[in-house]
């Protein structure tokens, strides 16, 4: 079956059964409009945000640490295959979700977009959802950043998809790792954050 065989086939797929559940749900069982425009915004935020995260997790819990003991098994594969054939496909993934992600959020915050990213301390009293979401938004503004000024083009010299020495590479295998591992760190809080402003952080 070519919609299972093929992810982009299955990804249109689901987009496809999404829209179509909205137009059932929405405009059969409520007789509502389907269309909403902080709905769409919502919903792409959430899906580009799940492929940006996924990826960042296996990368620091899957794929970093079996690189690391492929090298050190001597007798073994190595990791010549992932990096070759997986890393580059999931870094296309990875920068391209992390930019939908970015502008699908600033999309929903729109008119808050101002309120959040100032904290919401131009407000009196000190807006609790814009601190909330504007914190969640600059840490995910800094990852957009590392992902694009600081992994990419240091992941495409360590991959050797641009030419660099093998010094060079190993310099920018350093710089690309520890700014994943930043990013690891900062999407916990950064997604306690998205999830804290309408319902209440966890503490």
């Amino acid at each position: 079956m070519k919609i299972l065989s093929n992810h982009r086939h299955a990804l249109v797929t689901g987009i496809v059964l999404a829209v179509i559940l909205a137009f059932v749900i929405d405009g059969v069982v409520f007789d509502r409009v389907a269309f909403h425009s902080l709905g769409l915004a919502r919903w792409t935020h959430i899906v580009a945000g799940v492929f940006w995260i996924g990826l960042l997790y296996y990368f620091n819990a899957v794929q970093t640490p079996a690189l690391a003991v492929a090298a050190a098994d001597k007798g073994g594969p190595g990791g010549a295959g992932i990096s070759k054939y997986v890393a580059p496909r999931a870094l296309f993934w990875f920068r391209w979700s992390a930019l939908v992600t970015w502008l699908s959020g600033a999309w929903y915050l729109g008119a808050h977009f101002p309120g959040a990213f100032t904290l919401g301390l131009t407000s009196e009293p000190v807006n609790y959802y814009h601190m909330v979401i504007g914190t969640g938004a600059w840490l995910g503004t800094i990852m957009l950043f590392n992902v694009w000024v600081l992994i990419w083009p240091n992941q495409k010299k360590g991959l050797g998809i641009v030419t660099a020495t093998d010094a060079q590479k190993a310099a920018a295998r350093v710089v690309a790792g520890n700014a994943s591992r930043v990013n690891f760190i900062l999407s916990i809080p950064m997604l306690m954050c998205m999830a804290g402003a309408t319902h209440g952080l966890p503490f």
